[in-house]
């Protein structure tokens, strides 16, 4: 059922590092965006993966991770994820995506859900410095990443309380996220 894959999707920022993600399972989620809507049927958006230590290690000092936690700089090494989708507008076939970036993501993240897999959208990060890093070309500039893995963490979403959106860690290192009632937002 959907609900159940969508339940399952949170922001994931702790795995399983050794667990591999193969090169097949990304080009599997890829195209579940591939297939998904594009607006105007542009489909400007591309795709670099890492899966290996080597790609990864490069990626990964340029996130930022959880903005709400501040006394935590981002999953320590056995923790950080074992693969990494990075989306790519091609700015030679449009300037604006639109919003083809979510819907890919969430086809990307569901699709990893059914697999076992989890993922965290991370948006902050240092993209210029990761472009030449990675060698991109200077017509693909990045939308943001997919870090992906073997979730090493639990995560509940709760009711929103004293108007605070605001998700945090208990001392076990659950990871609670508050969301809005239901009657709180249908206009």
């Amino acid at each position: 059922m959907l609900k159940d894959l969508i339940l399952k999707n949170r922001s994931y920022r702790r795995f399983y590092q050794d667990d591999v993600v193969e090169l097949e399972t990304l080009h599997e989620l890829i195209d579940l965006a591939r297939l998904s809507p594009s607006a105007r049927n542009a489909q400007p958006l591309k795709y670099f993966v890492a899966n290996s230590a080597d790609i990864n290690d490069k990626i990964f000092p340029h996130l930022s991770w959880a903005g709400y936690l501040k006394d935590w700089a981002g999953p320590e090494k056995g923790e950080q994820p074992a693969a990494y989708i990075i989306v790519l507008n091609d700015t030679e076939i449009s300037a604006n995506y639109f919003c083809d970036d979510g819907i890919a993501s969430q086809s990307i993240l569901l699709g990893a859900v059914e697999k076992g897999l989890g993922g965290c959208i991370i948006g902050s990060l240092n993209r210029l410095q990761l472009q030449r890093e990675l060698r991109l070309s200077d017509n693909l500039k990045i939308v943001h990443i997919i870090a992906l893995g073997k979730p090493k963490e639990e995560v509940n979403i709760e009711e929103m309380k004293d108007d605070s959106i605001k998700y945090w860690r208990d001392v076990k290192q659950v990871h609670h996220v508050p969301k809005r009632d239901l009657k709180d937002i249908i206009i």
